[in-house]
């Protein structure tokens, strides 16, 4: 790194790369060298609000950048992550972090070689809501989760389960340290050539079983996760950013009794969470908090699903 200043650049500024232009230009220590998009008018806008350099063209980015935010479309995640990593340049690559495990191994080898941060941008873990129920989530047994939303014209190159499941896939596996047995899935594709709903039934060794539904043609947004152990519910409301609990406490010779209510949760931008994380697991030479193992593990249980989906 040059200075005090991380220099970081956003490659791909649309739906949600302006957002981390956003974002980063705001953070401490961190100085949001330019942005670069196809399209020469929205580089420049996103560049000017930011005061950053517009590019077109990711190749002539300066040398001395130190990390860089991949937010374009999935099928060029890894042309464009792999040279950054080779010259061991920190990467935030969207998920799903590449088109396949094949192009997912390339990243981690590449990171692996040169000692560059690689992390993978499963928002959803740096939810404060997910993060304050993270430690009461000790022996699910049953997990049940609904994520819908409207129809919208973007990510429509991939399926729903990449699009938007992935990211209840990524929380199960962080929360459930156990072995899949088993998968049942099913997908329809309604107004695109894609799955556009999928539900997926996932079997643990431990006996875990998660339900996973997920539709990006719904007519309301909900984005929910429950987890059902022993004595204990717990509720998490990704959106509202919310979280309950409920338990049974049982003491000699009194009836058992319910307890509970609203966990306490520091409402919080995930995103600012996730690009703070990124740049200090870089400056402190750690791993993110979802790293490129962590987004491989999305991945190939996303690709699982899927498969299972089309031989239905």
């Amino acid at each position: 790194m040059s200075g005090d200043a991380l220099r970081l650049a956003v490659i791909g500024v649309g739906h949600l790369g302006r957002h981390h232009a956003r974002i980063a230009s705001t953070l401490e220590g961190v100085r949001l060298a330019a942005v670069v998009d196809l399209k020469a008018d929205r580089a420049a806008e996103i560049a000017a609000a930011h005061g950053a350099v517009a590019l077109t063209d990711y190749r002539e980015l300066p040398g001395h950048i130190d990390a860089v935010v991949v937010a374009v479309p999935t099928d060029a995640h890894l042309s464009i992550a792999l040279p950054f990593l080779e010259r061991g340049v920190g990467v935030l690559v969207e998920k799903p972090m590449a088109q396949s495990l094949e192009e997912a191994d390339a990243m981690l080898a590449a990171a692996a070689a040169s000692g560059a941060t690689l992390a993978v941008g499963q928002t959803e873990r740096y939810n404060p809501a997910v993060a304050a129920v993270l430690p009461l989530v000790t022996s699910p047994r049953f997990i049940e989760v609904h994520r819908l939303g409207t129809f919208s014209e973007r990510s429509l190159d991939i399926d729903v389960v990449f699009d938007v499941m992935i990211h209840d896939l990524d929380i199960i596996l962080a929360l459930v340290r156990s072995e899949i047995v088993s998968i049942e899935a099913v997908g329809v594709p309604v107004l695109s050539p894609k799955f556009d709903i999928a539900n997926a039934r996932l079997r643990f060794a431990s006996g875990c079983i998660a339900n996973v539904t997920a539709s990006r043609i719904s007519k309301d947004r909900v984005r929910k996760i429950r987890f059902f152990q022993p004595d204990a519910y717990i509720s998490i409301d990704y959106a509202e950013q919310s979280a309950e609990g409920w338990r049974l406490t049982r003491r000699d010779g009194q009836r058992p009794q319910i307890q509970g209510g609203a966990i306490p949760v520091q409402a919080d931008e995930p995103l600012r969470r996730e690009l703070a994380d990124f740049v200090t697991a870089i400056r402190d030479r750690r791993s993110p908090l979802v790293d490129g193992a962590a987004g491989r593990r999305a991945l190939a249980l996303a690709t699982e699903v899927a498969e299972r989906m089309k031989s239905v």
